[in-house]
């Protein structure tokens, strides 16, 4: 397709030229661009096909950045960061050094609220809204949220406290969900139109206040009013809950027909109370293979065509993702132990728990995007004998921090959290980096905290927290498991017991997970130089190995900490103070991820960029080794 206009739009403010056709050759345009792009880089692609016409309604009738567009979570948002001035940069989404794949205030001054977990638009949204009057400015709010969002409980946080304060904002549910397609329609469009016609709302006012100046029975025509106007759009409209809540509530109507967006969006933008506009989109739209399936082609990864099927594919034959291995291991377990259950929140396909879910409905539960229900829910299980196994992904589960603490924790109840992309999440960048599990679980009294340096281990380590009586939390990469025997034997683990993997005198490096493969690649390079370094596979970050750390303090003068999480709080801090508060005189060097949000990119740029690489590594601990004088003991 040879663009016409796509390539020529520096801001939303271009759209005003365009006559209604012009906008639709431009959302043509758009979703061309967008599935030639992503399907060749990767990224989110089916999400925000579904929305290109809502996209360009919205920037069409009102005047962003002024007016305050809120996109929830930032899938969807690919089309709005080609009409912010983002063209010629939408190449280099989610690569390293280029565009975020989410919504971030850093990169545009249209991103008026960062966005890379789920149900916050709302929120967000009645906040700008309340701070227009406190600065006596006169834009418009407009929040942008999905039907999966809305199961968060945030959303409706956001909702109940915008409907109480009362102030103009606009929410938009697109709704992608085939069920409410029947009610599309002609009734739906005349009836959405009629009840948003400023004619209307202005008439209704009129009779409302007519029935003030009535001498007699103001209270029973009123009432008889309200009950007339509700009763009407019980039948016809299925909003009836934002309604109670204080939104006035439109729709649904076809988020693909434009003309019958810019219609709505045109008389509803103005009216000065809480409106939410319902919209019926169709998830993948203009890619047939998207449309079948929207699951699959929520994210893609690159070389994929726009049929749906790999440029490229690699013949090399290695060891399943760590969330391949969980899939095995949660039906290998469910096999033979008719009390455990797995628990997700809408992260079946992410977590690996597609086979499970096929394999064992009755005892697979999907809460949604509601986090820390799915811990209290883990937890009602907990009490009554069943062994829930809760998998999440890292940085999401840090959104149920108080369940965890007073609904699990303080309960001493056996939870298994298996905590899926800790560390570094790659191209998805800082709102999905797994870096904080392990400061804010290691503080958690009675909380277990393992993490296994391969796949055999990761069952060795699910078998033992199914054998534990408390909270259990397990935390792996998303990465290569390096080691996989699908057919291996169970075998339970002393809990907070670590492995020596390889003998050495000058040195001791201590690693968490696969870093323990990094460590050893690190003490082979050393050798090179004389060095002999001993590498200790920490399978146990809370309990720690306090045996052994005794024996450090005997053996060595120096000690190297590795991990894929944060340095405050993490497993080198752990370390540190133990070693410390029990006399050790020597140096000790700390390597994690730094005190900053690491931006996104591949796993290897990142962790050269940050010093996680074993050439990086290598020269740290080569530099601490030959480091001579030590007058004190210092962490660094």
């Amino acid at each position: 397709m040879q663009l016409k206009f796509l390539n020529k739009i520096n801001s939303p403010e271009d759209l005003n030229k365009m006559s209604n056709d012009d906008l639709r050759i431009l959302c043509d345009e758009l979703r061309y661009y967008t599935v030639n792009t992503i399907t060749e880089i990767g990224g989110h692609l089916a999400p925000t096909l579904g929305v290109i016409e809502l996209t360009v309604a919205l920037h069409y009738i009102y005047n962003a950045p002024s007016d305050k567009i809120v996109w929830d979570v930032g899938h969807q948002a690919y089309a709005h960061k080609l009409l912010t001035g983002r063209f010629d940069k939408f190449p280099s989404i989610r690569q390293y050094g280029g565009l975020s794949g989410f919504l971030k205030r850093s990169e545009s001054e249209y991103d008026v609220f960062g966005a890379g977990h789920a149900s916050t638009a709302i929120s967000a949204a009645v906040g700008m809204s309340e701070a227009r009057y406190h600065n006596k400015d006169n834009y418009k709010v407009v929040a942008i949220i999905g039907d999966g969002a809305m199961t968060g409980g945030l959303a409706f946080e956001g909702i109940n406290n915008g409907g109480h304060l009362g102030k103009q904002l606009t929410v938009i549910l697109n709704d992608n969900e085939m069920s409410i397609s029947p009610n599309v329609g002609a009734l739906s469009k005349y009836f959405t139109r009629l009840i948003s016609n400023p004619t209307y709302n202005r008439l209704k006012g009129e009779a409302w206040d007519l029935t003030k100046k009535l001498p007699l029975a103001k209270k029973t025509v009123q009432s008889f009013l309200h009950r007339l106007d509700k009763s009407i759009k019980n039948i016809i409209v299925p909003g009836m809950l934002f309604e109670e809540m204080g939104f006035r509530y439109f729709g649904p109507i076809d988020g693909h027909d434009l003309d019958e967006l810019l219609k709505t969006l045109d008389t509803i933008k103005d009216l000065d109370r809480p409106v939410l506009l319902h919209v019926v989109t169709k998830k993948g739209k203009g890619m047939s293979v998207a449309e079948k399936d929207p699951i699959k082609y929520h994210g893609v990864k690159a070389n994929i065509n726009s049929n749906g099927k790999l440029i490229k594919k690699s013949k090399n034959v290695e060891a399943p993702s760590f969330q391949d291995v969980f899939g095995h291991l949660s039906c290998e377990i469910a096999s033979h132990r008719k009390d455990v259950v797995c628990i997700t929140a809408a992260m079946r396909e992410g977590t690996g728990l597609v086979p499970y879910e096929k394999s064992y409905p009755d005892r697979y539960y999907d809460v949604g995007i509601a986090e820390g229900h799915g811990i209290t829910f883990a937890a009602g299980l907990a009490t009554q004998g069943i062994k829930p196994i809760v998998a999440i992904y890292s940085t999401f589960l840090q959104r149920a921090f108080d369940h965890i603490v007073h609904d699990v924790a303080i309960q001493n109840l056996p939870v298994i959290f298996c905590m899926d992309r800790a560390g570094i999440a790659g191209e998805d960048g800082p709102t999905h980096h797994g870096a904080l599990d392990i400061a804010y679980l290691r503080c958690i009294q009675g909380m277990t905290l393992a993490a296994p340096k391969n796949g055999n281990e990761f069952r060795k380590l699910l078998y033992t927290a199914l054998d534990h009586n408390g909270p259990f939390g397990i935390r792996y990469p998303k990465c290569t498991s390096f080691e996989f025997d699908k057919k291996g034997q169970a075998e339970l683990i002393p809990i907070g017991s670590w492995e020596v993997e390889k003998k050495g005198d000058d040195i001791v490096i201590l690693a968490i997970g696969p870093m323990v493969y990094s460590a050893l690649d690190v003490a082979s390079k050393l050798e090179e130089y004389g060095y002999s370094c001993e590498v200790v596979n920490c399978r146990f970050i809370k309990p720690m190995d306090t045996g052994y750390l005794k024996g450090i303090i005997k053996n060595f003068d120096k000690i190297v900490t590795i991990e894929e999480g944060v340095l405050s709080g993490g497993f080198g801090d752990g370390v540190s103070s133990w070693i410390l508060e029990n006399g050790f005189k020597g140096k000790i060097k700390r390597i994690g991820l730094p005190d900053n949000y690491v931006q996104h990119g591949s796993r290897s740029q990142i962790f050269k960029h940050i010093g996680l690489d074993t050439e990086s590594m290598t020269l740290k601990v080569k530099n601490l080794i030959e480091f001579k004088e030590i007058e004190k003991t210092t962490i660094a």
